[in-house]
């Protein structure tokens, strides 16, 4: 398939660009698992989590950093990344300097046009200038396409955990690249 290129850019999110990413992450998110949730815990769960107000905590948290990529024709939002300091699962709590890509979001028009790798790359370079060793990710298990790419992208699976949505609880896989 021979999809068109377009002209984007990545740079660090700023307060201003709050409303963006967080419709931006509630409609990917919807779109991965809506099919799979109650329509009212996805709701709120969406409230919770992709609100301008969860938004703006991620964007100045001391803790994470995000990327946004922006389309140069309108600089609008199309994909960000989140980075994020002081998380871990069961399976790799006994590695030193570790990160996780906590968010890889890209919106449906615009994949498949080397945004989302461009991202990748650019919050392991952030990890890598801030010492870290590995790079981990959850990736629910439905989600192939997203397993495929990480996979290719060097990633390997190292163990699962419970995701919550409501009263859903799904399997997602936790994936690991050394830096």
């Amino acid at each position: 398939m021979n999809t068109p290129s377009i002209s984007f850019a990545l740079r660090d999110a700023r307060p201003e660009d709050a409303t963006q990413i967080a419709e931006l992450g509630a409609l990917v998110f919807s779109a991965t698992y809506g099919h799979s949730i109650k329509p009212h815990e996805l709701k709120a769960y969406l409230k919770k989590s992709y609100s301008f107000e969860a938004t703006m905590e991620d964007i100045a948290n001391p803790l994470k950093d995000m990327i946004v990529a922006t389309e140069n024709a309108d600089n609008r939002i199309v994909g960000f990344g989140l980075l994020t300091r002081s998380s871990t699962e069961l399976c790799i709590r006994h590695m030193d300097n570790i990160v996780e890509l906590q968010r890889l979001y890209i919106h449906p028009a615009y994949r498949s046009k080397g945004i989302g790798r461009s991202l990748a790359e650019r919050l392991e370079t952030v990890a890598i200038q801030q010492h870290f060793f590995h790079i981990w990710l959850g990736v629910w298990e439905e989600n192939q396409n997203a397993m495929t790419l990480y996979e290719k992208w060097g990633y390997k699976k190292i163990g699962e955990r419970d995701f919550s949505v409501g009263t859903i609880t799904q399997v997602g896989y936790i994936l690991i690249k050394k830096l």
